[in-house]
């Protein structure tokens, strides 16, 4: 089985899909070695590890090589969030798109939001653009890829529900795979978008929405932690750092071992 179809297997068994999200190929390596059965990429991961914020800053290059690293090292699925698609026009964002299926992928994450200003692409417009990827897809060998359709109704909408089902639907029609929705959180809310959508619901992990179990009895196909984990390796890191110059001393360094030996460390 290739990695594209257990990539969709995964979001079509009972067992919700646990995704782990990596920002290099030491983070793809720890959650895959964890037991992560898919990985997803995360932009803001990445981004903050060559010094920008997240939103398209970085170079396209840097970013589809940093994804292309991973992929050829894990032997799970990966899917690449690549935002807005890091480009102004519908043929560079589809070219972009096959450039990171070349590279190993399983799946990519594709938004609605604009990225030189606030709001979402019109609900036609981005529907076109993804009837445009799934075709570029399947003439380039690559059926059945999984393509996500991340919708920021929830992050830019004051009440977001019924325009969060319409694009949800219209993405679905467009050849999309699945449906993701960032700051979907209330409960009767995540019910009545798994109703209305027939397509696996992907959503994000937020303070108050944790619980892989939880989530799974409400429907929900697919649950990522972003950057969360990324950001938490990153506080650590600084900790640490600000430990060693502050105490001069390096005893802490050691406290994670319960019983340390010289020849695992390289003097």
């Amino acid at each position: 089985m290739n990695k594209i179809q257990e990539f969709n297997d995964l979001h079509t068994s009972e067992e919700i899909l646990f995704l782990g999200n990596a920002w290099d190929l030491l983070s793809a390596l720890a959650l895959e070695k964890a037991g992560f059965k898919a990985i997803g990429t995360t932009s803001w991961g990445i981004a903050n590890t060559l010094g920008f914020s997240d939103g398209e800053l970085i170079d396209f290059e840097q970013h589809v090589s940093i994804i292309r690293t991973i992929a050829e090292h894990v032997q799970i699925p990966v899917s690449a969030d690549i935002e807005a698609g890091y480009g102004k026009d519908v043929a560079t964002i589809v070219e972009h798109v096959l450039r990171t299926a070349d590279v190993g992928v399983a799946g990519i994450n594709i938004e609605d939001s604009l990225k030189q200003q606030k709001g979402l692409r019109e609900v036609r417009a981005h529907s076109n653009l993804l009837s445009k990827i799934r075709a570029a897809l399947d003439v380039h060998g690559f059926k059945d890829f999984f393509i996500n359709a991340r919708t920021d109704t929830f992050l830019q909408i004051e009440a977001p529900l019924s325009e969060n089902i319409e694009r949800a639907k219209a993405y679905v029609e467009s050849g999309a795979n699945g449906i993701f929705v960032p700051g979907l959180k209330n409960d009767e809310e995540i019910r009545k978008v798994v109703y209305h959508i027939h397509a696996p619901l992907n959503v994000l992990s937020l303070p108050g929405l944790t619980n892989v179990r939880q989530l799974q009895q409400l429907g929900v196909k697919r649950f990522s932690f972003g950057n969360a984990f990324s950001d938490k390796i990153i506080v650590a890191l600084q900790k640490n750092a600000e430990q060693l110059i502050n105490l001069r001393d390096t005893s802490h360094l050691y406290d994670d071992f319960a019983n340390p030996e010289l020849d695992e460390y390289e003097l």
